[in-house]
């Protein structure tokens, strides 16, 4: 629950002129799929709380930045929110409209209703209180949240990686990040320049390939290739497995192995692979491995050619850098996301200058002064459902014992 109250600016230090709210629980940032699980964890025990989303829907990314062919990488059964599995009828890859339906029943089951079209400007831990203030704007007005408790859930993918290119202005084509990609269906006949070669590189190249597009695909360093199963078992789900008993260099060499066999050697058309195996890589550097799902074929039969990078782009088209002259009607931009924690949350211990938090996983979920973390672990899913389940149970046990105190403190005459 959480009471309001105006507040004028003569008796505060920073002039906040706005309406302040005092949240008796936590306040959650962000309502993609990692907000929405710490807010299940803590409805089912009753703990108050308010969720803000700067987007006018849940999992906004999701919804309004992907394109119409995605679908999950690995099988349902390790992309599910905790307290509520996928629907039986859904298939093992549930398709994007698949996962949007799940997590809009998810929040009406939980009774998750998020303060939408509200951005986070700043977070701050005021220490002479010992509460969190988080400032925000709404449609012109300014907000502040008073709470005892901050969930940082805002996500490794909240804004797009734009890349500067010299000559970009020059080129007079197309150029958008995949996050605007919705459909290849425009690009029907039309030479396109995909830079990345990460899932969204591949599958925005496969898909431009089905609709008559002519892509080339940037591949500027090393990157995994494996392929999405193995003998009819996901591959993600057979490392797991495997893990249980071996190590992770041992698991990376039977991996790559099967990959070989699948696959055939990569390297031939141009696809590096790291030196650190697919396991260690993603362990270490947070680099996950391309899951092929038919990419590959088009690429042997040169319908997705591969180039090396960018050194300048000229009008209609872009020099590489190993001297080639390409002609290109369009550029997407498959070039990532990054997390935007350091631009509102006025903290420097905890989490560091590239948004993530400084200890890696399992340990990156708690902070100090009620500061917690979600979504940050680069397992995906799998991973923030782990500590989402940590974050609720934490606030839970502390809402309760210090309610219980509280109760206990009243005296009847």
């Amino acid at each position: 629950m959480s009471t309001s109250c105006d507040q004028s600016s003569s008796n505060r230090d920073d002039l906040f002129s706005g309406r302040c709210v005092l949240v008796n629980g936590p306040v959650i940032v962000g309502a993609g799929p990692s907000g929405l699980a710490v807010a299940a964890g803590l409805k089912q025990e009753g703990v108050p709380l308010v969720i803000l989303e700067r987007a006018t829907c849940i999992a906004s990314l999701w919804q309004n930045r992907t394109y119409d062919r995605l679908k999950l990488h690995l099988p349902k059964q390790f992309c599910e929110l905790p307290y509520a599995p996928f629907p039986a009828d859904f298939p093992e890859y549930p398709s994007k409209r698949h996962f949007i339906e799940y997590l809009e029943s998810y929040a009406r089951r939980f009774q998750i209703v998020p303060r939408f079209n509200e951005s986070v400007l700043s977070a701050s831990y005021d220490r002479a209180c010992a509460l969190w203030r988080v400032k925000t704007v709404s449609g012109g007005a300014a907000v502040e949240y008073i709470c005892r408790w901050l969930v940082v859930a805002s996500g490794e993918n909240a804004e797009k990686v734009v890349p500067e290119f010299e000559g970009m202005h020059e080129f007079g084509g197309g150029v958008m990040h995949a996050c605007d990609y919705k459909s290849g269906e425009f690009y029907r006949g039309k030479k396109v320049l995909v830079v990345g070669c990460g899932n969204s590189g591949m599958e925005v190249s496969l898909d431009l390939c089905h609709h008559g597009a002519y892509p080339s695909m940037v591949v500027r360093s090393s990157v995994h290739v494996l392929p999405r199963e193995i003998l009819g078992k996901s591959t993600f789900e057979l490392g797991v497995f495997l893990m249980k008993w071996l190590p992770v260099w041992a698991v990376d060499k039977i991996l790559l192995a099967a990959a070989r066999l699948i696959l055939g050697n990569i390297e031939k058309y141009g696809l590096k692979r790291p030196p650190l195996g697919p396991l260690q890589l993603k362990n270490n550097q947070g680099k996950t491995p391309v899951l092929d799902i038919g990419t590959l074929s088009r690429i042997r039969t040169g319908d997705i050619k591969i180039v090396p990078g960018i050194k300048r782009f000229f009008q209609g088209g872009v020099e590489l850098v190993d001297g080639q002259l390409l002609e290109m009607d369009s550029v997407i931009l498959a070039t990532g996301y990054s997390s935007n924690v350091p631009t509102w949350l006025k903290e420097n211990e905890f989490f560091s200058k590239d948004g993530f938090p400084n200890s890696p996983f399992p340990n990156g979920w708690k902070g100090k002064c009620g500061l917690y973390a979600v979504g940050f672990t680069r397992r995906g899913l799998s991973g923030a459902s782990v500590d989402a389940i940590k974050v609720a149970k934490d606030i839970i046990k502390i809402w309760k014992t210090e309610t219980k105190q509280k109760h206990h403190s009243v005296k009847v005459l």
